[in-house]
């Protein structure tokens, strides 16, 4: 390493980058046998980082060495087929490029002479995604670390357009009469973090209950609404949603935006799981209506396979960011040498610095082409569908609800026939799942009753890994019934 920097030279640093290629290969050996969960006390990871702050550097390579005993080959197994948990994607290989050459050259994408080609990028790519969607050739958007990030941008622009005439940005929430938010009760908790967070707080947002497909109650929503006049009460905006994370329900979007027309509302639809999976002409019918929302959350790290961090929000037109964000700043100045062609994302969003998001995605995209990856979400949707013919078909599955998308909840029942029992049972059965490790698999509750919960969103997944779960959570059920007996 040089003395007069933090370099080393190239000749060793050529020796570091093919030892990092070495365990990222590493890490795609044997990939379909790897644990979904690597079952460590909580004390005992602490441990091995417990030390004080160092004072020294150490030899790079033995730090890779520590680095791939305790970190890599510990880690939750992602990657893998056997990840069922939340929602999460294998990621792709184009993107682990794109991550590191983007590292390499350290943009801050926030202003367009920081990072000119990956302002470019960032802004086809949300034009790419307003055509997938069919919103306005003239949509505006900007990357953010997930849904929740998504989300509280979406409400945000939201807020600050519909109460513009009322000065919100200066006088803030102040004497306004309290305005409401509508959403179903399966809505995502980022939706109550957003309403505290802009000073909406969560007793204006109201949870309208959902029918037996768990999609809004078109009827309820239109009570609750002139109840909320009535009451002196401002209806502000209706979240729709396009793929509940608990089963992949997708909200009637065309009623709700007729309603938000009706009611002069603004229209905001968290599509952060399934609003992607509206591209695939056998779910077209289900989203109609989707590219009639003022605002939408996506993620790419969901379907479109991206490593974290990669989520995104779309408006209708860029001017609705700028009217939201802009604040000017003598120091941010950059008019003189701007021919009003630059888009400066810094005055249509939060951040001041933020690296660049978009090129991973812009290089997934390039590289295998919308088709291969639509091909990609339909599979998971097809293996989604065979996971629940299997249950169907058993003896010791139940299945408790399914989807148009990619989750599935169902139960263990092996021979009992006691409801309570059976659920008492698939409570108690989870956390000897994530013991065995095999499998990481989540539970969820559903009009309160509990349930195991898998969800398709890799690339990786077989017909094989499929049966594969099924036969762990047998395998462990028996085990942990035997030892209980």
């Amino acid at each position: 390493m040089k003395q007069d920097s933090l370099d080393f030279s190239l000749e060793d640093f050529k020796q570091l980058l093919d030892r990092s290629s070495t365990l990222v290969l590493n890490q795609f050996q044997g990939l379909d046998k790897s644990k979904g969960y690597h079952d460590f006390p909580q004390q005992e990871v602490e441990d091995w980082f417990a030390e004080s702050l160092p004072k020294k550097g150490m030899d790079i390579s033995l730090l890779l060495d520590d680095v791939a005993k305790k970190v890599l080959r510990t880690a939750t197994g992602n990657l893998g087929p056997h990840m069922y948990a939340y929602v999460m994607s294998g990621g792709n290989q184009v993107s682990i490029l794109a991550e590191q050459l983007a590292t390499t050259i350290n943009q801050n994408q926030t202003k367009w002479h920081l990072g000119p080609a990956m302002n470019e990028i960032e802004k086809r790519v949300i034009a790419w995604t307003a055509e997938l969607l069919k919103f306005p050739e003239d949509s505006g958007g900007v990357l953010v670390s997930g849904g929740s990030a998504a989300n509280l941008t979406g409400l945000t622009v939201g807020r600050n357009i519909f109460f513009e005439k009322e000065g919100i940005r200066k006088k803030g929430v102040f004497g306004q009469k309290p305005f409401i938010v509508y959403a179903s009760e399966e809505v995502h908790s980022c939706i109550d973090k957003s309403v505290e967070l802009l000073g909406i707080g969560s007793n204006h947002l109201r949870k309208i209950k959902t029918n037996s497909e768990f999609q809004i109650d078109l009827t309820a929503l239109k009570n609750q609404i002139e109840e909320d006049i009535s009451a002196g009460y401002q209806p502000f905006c209706i979240v729709g949603n396009a793929g509940t994370v608990n089963t992949g329900a997708i909200d009637d979007l065309n009623a709700l935006a007729d309603i938000a027309e009706s009611y002069e509302l603004w229209y905001h639809i968290d599509g952060a799981y399934g609003a992607l999976a509206g591209i695939l002409d056998s779910l077209k019918k289900e989203y109609l209506g989707m590219n009639r929302a003022d605002s939408i959350a996506l993620d790419f790290h969901k379907w479109l396979y991206q490593p974290f961090e990669a989520g995104c929000t779309i408006v209708r037109n860029w001017n609705n960011l700028k009217r939201t964000y802009y604040k000017p700043a003598p120091y941010l100045d950059t008019e003189l040498s701007n021919d009003g062609k630059r888009l400066e994302f810094n005055e249509h969003y939060f951040q001041l610095s933020r690296n660049a998001k978009a090129f991973k995605v812009w290089m997934t995209i390039k590289a295998y082409g919308m088709e291969r990856i639509k091909a990609m979400i339909q599979k998971d949707i097809d293996l989604t569908n065979y996971l629940n013919e299997q249950i169907k078909k058993s003896n010791d599955f139940e299945l408790v609800a399914d989807s148009k998308l990619a989750v599935s909840c169902f139960r263990f029942k092996g021979n009992m026939t006691n409801p309570s029992e059976i659920i008492d049972f698939n409570q108690r059965l989870m956390p000897e799942l994530e013991k065995d490790g095999r499998v990481f698999i989540m539970g969820t509750k559903l009009k309160g009753q509990y349930a195991i919960r898998a969800c398709f969103i890799n690339h990786r997944k077989t017909r094989e890994t499929t049966d594969y779960l099924l036969d762990v959570i047998r395998d462990v059920a028996k085990t942990y019934s035997s030892l209980n007996s």
